[in-house]
């Protein structure tokens, strides 16, 4: 058993084995009161007036307390981010890594912007911790790439990957979550998607193009296209005509 899971989190890509490693030891070191939460939340003023610039980072890898709902989104999490990296980005790290930064910035100035509304800053000041938001993003990219795979919810009922996002939501909502922070994801999320997807074949410009900065922080090993076996190939004409 343990060598399975071994062998499953070395098999995982590196952006996906880094964050749910920096997730897990986060959330563990909370939980053990090695790391008070209260030094890694979101605080606009503190980053701004005491330069603590961690807190940029750190609320993206805390997922509150370690309960069945930080299993829920630790799945979430090696699932959709590593089919993600594996599939939709494979051979293109430095492209994955700026999605996931263009999503934190996004969620970012989306709670910023929202505490400076009157009638919603006491509804967004509640929001210290964007790793669920982060994590739900990478949910509603994946789904928006695959909406035709058909999935099943707990066995209950099946439904389209493109439906997958607002299937969560209701569940998040049934157990009594804010659907805030889902919410924020899929905001993101269908910023990126029409950014990347949508946009460049409507006027064939990509606004989303990674710097060359992030491109050279990873080296892809390039996508290796398998050929057809030659030993399978019919043989030449003339071999033919000479029996």
């Amino acid at each position: 058993m343990a060598q399975a899971v071994e062998e499953w989190y070395k098999q995982m890509p590196v952006i996906t084995r880094s964050y749910l490693t920096a997730a897990v030891l986060t959330n563990i070191g909370c939980t053990l009161d090695i790391i008070s939460p209260h030094n890694l939340y979101l605080n606009p003023n503190l980053v701004v007036k005491q330069y603590q610039f961690w807190r940029l980072v750190t609320n993206f890898l805390y997922f509150r307390k370690m309960d069945l709902d930080f299993m829920f989104h630790m799945f979430f999490l090696a699932r959709y981010c590593k089919l993600l990296e594996e599939n939709s980005f494979r051979g293109r790290t430095a492209d994955f890594f700026y999605m996931l930064l263009f999503g934190a910035t996004m969620l970012t100035g989306i709670v910023l912007v929202g505490g400076m509304i009157p009638h919603l800053s006491a509804s967004f000041a509640k929001i210290i911790f964007l790793s669920n938001s982060l994590t739900f993003m990478m949910v509603y990219v994946w789904s928006k790439q695959n909406p035709f795979i058909h999935m099943s919810f707990l066995g209950l009922f099946t439904f389209t990957a493109a439906y997958l996002p607002w299937v969560l939501l209701t569940f998040s909502v049934f157990v009594g979550a804010s659907p805030w922070v889902d919410l924020l994801g899929m905001i993101a999320g269908h910023a990126y998607y029409f950014l990347e997807d949508v946009y460049p074949r409507m006027t064939g410009r990509r606004p989303l193009r990674t710097p060359s900065l992030i491109k050279a922080l990873f080296a892809d090993d390039p996508v290796v296209v398998a050929r057809p076996n030659v030993r399978f190939a019919p043989p030449p004409v003339e071999e033919l005509h000479q029996d």
